[in-house]
């Protein structure tokens, strides 16, 4: 199930992706199951990361970034150029 943000609550997340680097970079070779994989790794260890797509057609990374917030269930937090930065709750861990 996709996580929806409140304005206030994606604010916060955008100050605190400022100072973060891309944890993942997709190629011109677009969506592919190990991109989902290392975004998904990465959000299970960071909860916010950021995503940098490579490629020239604004359409294109549209697309590219809806696919990957619906594949991993993660909420966008911002858009800006060819930077994504994604948000997911860490998992709540069995006791």
């Amino acid at each position: 199930m996709p996580v929806s943000l409140t304005p206030r609550e994606r604010a916060h997340l955008k100050a605190r992706a400022h100072a973060l680097e891309p944890k993942v970079m997709v190629g011109h070779g677009g969506v592919t199951p190990a991109v989902i994989a290392e975004v998904d790794r990465a959000l299970t260890a960071h909860e916010l990361i950021k995503v940098k797509i490579l490629g020239d057609d604004r359409e294109a990374r549209e697309e590219i970034c809806e696919a990957i917030a619906a594949a991993t269930d993660s909420a966008t937090v911002q858009r800006v150029g060819k930077v994504l930065v994604l948000w997911r709750p860490k998992p709540e861990e069995a006791k």
